[in-house]
């Protein structure tokens, strides 16, 4: 497959090439999110391989990121360096978002002992934009700026729920779904009857679907609109839940705790604005 078959292809929900469209810019951009929570290390043929370029091409590209810092080289292999986080930062220091959620993420972290997170739809991903942590319970370490498939995610679920009609369509048509665990949601008429549960309810609990041992219970964050802008989540660990007296009502506890979270960063948003 050559690169030109292959450069324009967009993302979920990414806008399609137009005549403004500069594809070099877009390879690049690609190689930069080809590193991972799962790839943070690569060689140049699994580069390659990720962003469907050539090994001639990925090299350009990795060679030119290398000498403006955002990449270093041991000289077999590549990764990212913290200098990518300058990419993000205008957008995340001009975000009210992480600002106003991080308080009552505290707040409701320390009440609970669990850790919890605030995150937005990106294309077919959820970005993690606040987080406190209490403990690592899972094999990939969460932070700011980490990534997962929305379909696979509680926060994801809840933000896939509030699309309208035709970018959800969009995302159905292109994403991949992938079995992280064996309890992960792999099909389009599974997924559209969760997020439609989801949305009736207003809030999603998850079982195990992106690794083994998590569950998190999420609800969504809305703007003074009424939009749903971001999803709050709290990750707990399905064996702590499974030795609850009633792991039913525990979870409702959960529940009542994350959605009322997520009506005050909606209430501070909706004041700030």
């Amino acid at each position: 497959m050559t690169d030109a078959a292959v450069a324009g292809v967009p993302q979920a929900g990414a806008p399609q090439a137009s005549d403004q469209y500069v594809q070099s810019l877009a390879r690049g951009l690609s190689v930069i999110r080809a590193f991972d929570a799962a790839n943070p290390v690569m060689t140049l043929s699994e580069v390659a391989a990720r962003t469907n370029l050539t090994r001639a091409t990925a090299r350009r590209f990795l060679h030119t990121l290398v000498e403006l810092g955002y990449v270093r080289t041991d000289g077999k292999t590549f990764a990212l360096t913290a200098m990518v986080l300058q990419l993000g930062y205008s957008y995340l220091s001009a975000l009210s978002l992480p600002q106003l959620a991080q308080p009552h993420l505290e707040e409701l972290s320390l009440k609970l002992g669990e850790s919890t997170s605030a995150a937005v739809l990106d294309g077919a991903d959820i970005f993690y934009v606040a987080r406190v942590t209490t403990r690592r319970i899972m094999t990939v370490g969460i932070s700011v700026g980490t990534r997962f498939p929305a379909y696979a995610t509680s926060m994801g679920r809840v933000l896939l729920a509030d699309l309208p009609q035709q970018k959800l369509d969009e995302y159905l048509s292109s994403v991949e779904f992938k079995a992280l665990t064996p309890r992960t949601m792999t099909s389009r008429e599974e997924l559209v009857a969760e997020l439609d549960r989801v949305r009736r309810q207003d809030w999603c609990v998850l079982d195990q679907e992106l690794e083994l041992g998590l569950m998190s219970v999420a609800a969504p964050v809305r703007n003074a609109a009424g939009k749903v802008v971001a999803a709050v989540n709290v990750s707990l660990q399905a064996q702590n839940v499974a030795a609850q007296p009633d792991p039913r009502a525990y979870i409702e506890s959960i529940r009542e705790e994350i959605v009322h979270t997520a009506g005050l960063i909606s209430a501070d948003i909706a004041a700030k604005h």
